[in-house]
């Protein structure tokens, strides 16, 4: 599902001359010599001109497929000096990493500064340029030892190509197709395409059948109509038109215009095509599933204090780390009962993101929207099962996995005083290690009215959903609710222990994260709810003040939203109580602003200005959360349609084109901030984690990266990203971000499934209440009710009960466009006045 240039060949065919006169050497594999060795974990064979390598997965770390240069089948060396390049055109499946070393006759490889490509399903040409990289690091296999390396690579006199796939600690166990279509040293046998004009952004991941589906067209200068094709796999055209003229989308600083496919509804793979562009995307019912159970898996990935089993975590198992059975007070955290250094046992949590400690305030809106899934689709969760340990237990495995982080985060809540500290934490942070190598002194640091809000806010709601649970963990939930009472009860009495690590402090000898925050009247009210929704105690209903209670995004410092949410889902029991209309129309008044921006921004997101702040795909997370709940509130479409069609953002549609979640898409994050991904050796990172992406703020024009040579490609703030591991300010991952993710996928799965049955009950015939025509119709259909009762929503299904489109009216007469869903026999669902009437419709 990638892009590429059809016009290519015609380039081609005016430069072919020139390039192929400087061509020190090539093979375009069309002689029938197969002059390729390797381990019997890789099969080689020539296949319509190409050399093509299929890994069975059984190959090791660094096994090398060996190609011999040849004249007509002799082995021959090549003077490549005068230009030390190396051009390939090549391909693969499963994205692999694929290293290209060249070897001279007396066996010296460029293995000291290997040059590698990260390739994928389309045929790319590569340009290697081994200028400064003609060294041996003298790891075996010649005269070149470590004693004496390095060692010079001879380039007038070449002999191999040497290829490896996924090269690394645990890597190589390539199971796939790489696909060569030629080598070539010196210069191309093709002209590279130029760049296009044209940028294609689309939801990599894929469409989901009965939703609307937009593709944006960014280019670099404005542009008027441009005509488009989507064809179906059998090379059928199923839509064409004309974009509109661009619009500025002064985020990115580019020029957009969206296709509305919407009418490609039919299950499966297609192409689009825009002047010189190609892509291709997919529309299924369901095509997320991988997805969510990686997403959701990222938590076991990120514990912490276990080891990982091959059975559960795969290629990326491993040793267990940071015990944290010995962990220090730290001279900020001393209380009565627990001097300086006193020793702790404070086991398990996840870690917080690409480092190896863990914060409690962090930790607790993670949890908190984990716990929030769970209470909001508590039937549908109870029948997930998942790849974790836990999996099939009396707990539902989501539970199962939050438990992982509770167990911890009662152990950071101090038992003499109530006050909850603020991070478990080393003074710096760890090299780029594995877990188990880590072996700083960890200690757990002042106490803070943020950490002890946070944690009463989410013991609180844990406290209320292991409560149907007491067979399974007898007295838990009664733990929990004592331990919610204690830390807000200490925050009553501490309500501004502000943590900061500078300006020479108690905590001024700690370098990691802070998490510092100085405004704590959010929290206040936040915990304040939950208490109150838990025990129904007028301690807490006195401390709430809706009327203060603040809408906009949720964030790790900003939890009045997380109060309206809670207090949308148990707005029957508190009615009464306190005033539950005005709060929701809080949450009404930013989902609105939401939904609104989906409906007439450039790009069609929910995205703006400053919401490119530090992290910023988590706010787009939280934006879906916000306009599904409001859904919930209020059974208004409209805000179901806008997270659909904002949800693309993650997938692709966006300022970069990336794709933001490992392990998935076409163009992939695969250098995220992780130390596990980093140092573990396999060479895909660890699936399923949603990185930081573009931000605006506390980054220069190099950001994190200076002295690296990496740097932005652009200073709009919708572009501003970087996947690189120096990025951490952009390409970062952290469970406060993968949690909203995970909530918005299962509930938007949710809705998907719901919405595609139809039951058999509601196929009644329309009793003369309605006149619908004209029947058969091709693009508009009127539906006109006969005794002036207004119809409120019009649906139309297929005769398998999958829902295809759904229009809310308030009329007594409906006009419907259905010009773009394909021929076929429907059903047409009106529902007036409480009542549901369906017919029959033929669709031409």
């Amino acid at each position: 599902m990638k892009k590429r240039n059809l016009f290519a060949t015609l380039i081609l065919l005016l430069v072919v001359f020139q390039v192929n006169a400087q061509v020190v050497y090539s093979d375009d594999f069309d002689e029938g010599i197969l002059s390729v060795e390797s381990s019997s974990s890789y099969s080689s064979s020539l296949s319509g001109g190409n050399l093509v390598i299929q890994g069975d997965g059984t190959a090791g770390d660094f096994d090398p497929i060996v190609y011999t240069l040849h004249n007509s089948g002799t082995d021959i060396s090549v003077d490549a000096s005068g230009n030390n390049k190396l051009f390939i055109k090549v391909s693969g499946t499963s994205n692999p990493d694929f290293r290209v070393d060249i070897q001279d006759e007396d066996d010296f490889v460029t293995n000291f500064s290997p040059q590698s490509v990260r390739i994928d399903g389309t045929s790319t040409i590569y340009e290697l340029d081994y200028s400064s990289s003609l060294q041996d690091g003298g790891y075996g296999g010649s005269s070149c030892t470590q004693a004496t390396a390095p060692c010079p690579v001879d380039s007038s006199k070449i002999r191999f190509v040497q290829f490896f796939v996924n090269p690394g600690t645990n890597g190589g166990q390539y199971n796939g197709t790489i696909t060569i279509d030629w080598i070539s040293f010196g210069e191309p046998l093709e002209a590279i395409p130029p760049p296009s004009t044209f940028d294609v952004r689309y939801n990599q991941v894929g469409y989901l059948t009965g939703r609307n589906k937009t593709i944006s067209i960014a280019a670099q200068s404005s542009f008027s109509n441009q005509a488009y094709t989507v064809l179906d796999s059998n090379d059928n055209i199923v839509l064409s038109g004309t974009t509109g003229p661009s619009s500025l989308w002064s985020d990115s600083g580019e020029h957009i215009a969206n296709v509305d496919i919407s009418g490609v509804d039919a299950e499966g793979t297609y192409r689009f095509q825009v002047d010189q562009e190609e892509i291709s995307f997919k529309v299924s019912n369901d095509g997320y599933a991988e997805l969510r159970e990686e997403a959701f898996k990222y938590y076991y990935y990120n514990r912490s204090s276990t080891a990982l089993e091959a059975t559960h975590a795969g290629v990326y198992a491993r040793p267990a780390g940071t015990p944290d059975t010995q962990v220090r007070i730290h001279s900020s955290a001393v209380s009565s009962g627990r001097p300086e250094n006193f020793i702790i046992s404070s086991p398990k949590g996840w870690y917080d993101a690409g480092d190896y400690n863990k914060y409690i305030v962090n930790s607790g809106i993670s949890t908190y929207t984990l716990l929030a899934a769970f209470e909001h689709y508590k039937t549908e969760w109870e029948n997930l099962q998942y790849n974790i340990p836990e999996q099939g237990g009396d707990l539902p495995d989501i539970l199962d996995e939050v438990l992982w982080n509770l167990d911890w985060m009662l152990t950071m809540q101090d038992p003499f005083d109530g006050g909850v500290y603020h991070k478990l934490t080393a003074k710096s942070f760890s090299g780029r290690i594995m877990p188990a190598d880590y072996n700083l002194q960890r200690y757990v640091v002042q106490k803070s009215t943020a950490a002890a809000l946070n944690f009463a806010a989410v013991t609180a709601v844990a406290s209320r959903i292991f409560a149907d649970y007491e067979s399974v963990r007898p007295g838990f939930s009664t733990q929990l609710e004592n331990a919610a009472k204690d830390a807000y009860t200490w925050a009553k009495a501490n309500p501004t222990v502000y943590y900061s690590q500078g300006g020479g402090g108690p905590v001024s000898d700690i370098q990691t994260g802070e998490y510092g925050d100085t405004n704590v009247t959010d929290e206040f009210q936040w915990a304040a709810v939950e208490l109150f929704i838990t025990t129904g105690e007028n301690t807490y209903k006195d401390d709430i003040n809706v009327s203060s209670i603040g809408g906009g995004t949720p964030s790790w410092p900003y939890s009045d939203p997380l109060a309206l949410i809670s207090i949308a889902h148990h707005a029957t029991s508190l009615t009464g109580s306190i005033n539950v209309t005005q709060a929701n129309n809080t949450l009404l008044g930013t989902a609105n602003e939401l939904r609104d921006r989906v409906n007439s921004s450039a790009m069609k997101i929910t995205m703006e200005g400053n919401d490119y702040s530090w992290g910023s795909n988590g706010a787009v997370g939280n934006q879906l959360f916000l306009l599904i709940r409001a859904y919930e509130l209020t059974n208004d479409e409209s805000y179901l349609d806008a997270a659909y069609t904002a949800m693309d953002y993650i997938f692709g549609r966006n300022g970069t084109g990336f794709s933001y979640v490992t392990g998935f898409g076409d163009k992939q994050v695969f250098e995220p901030h992780h130390r596990i991904s980093d140092a573990d050796g396999v060479s895909a990172p660890v699936p399923g984690m949603i990185v930081g992406g573009p931000q605006n703020e506390n980054n220069p024009d190099t950001g994190d990266c200076s002295g690296s040579g990496v740097s932005f490609p652009t200073n709009f703030p919708a572009s501003k990203y970087v996947d690189h591991w120096c990025s951490y300010s952009t390409n970062e991952i952290t469970i406060n971000w993968n949690a909203p993710l995970v909530y918005a996928m299962h509930a938007l799965d949710f809705y998907q499934r719901e919405s595609n049955t139809l039951s058999i009950d509601e196929n009644e015939q329309i009793k003369n209440a309605f006149k619908i025509f004209p029947n058969p119709t091709s693009n508009v259909l009127n539906i006109q009710s006969s005794l002036s009762t207004t119809i409120s929503k019009v649906e139309l299904y297929s005769v398998q009960g999958k829902k295809i489109l759904s229009r809310k009216i308030d009329k007594t007469i409906a006009n419907i466009d259905i010009s773009g869903v394909t021929s076929g026999l429907y059903l047409v669902k009106v529902i007036a006045e409480g009542q549901n009437y369906t017919s029959k419709l033929i669709k031409q």
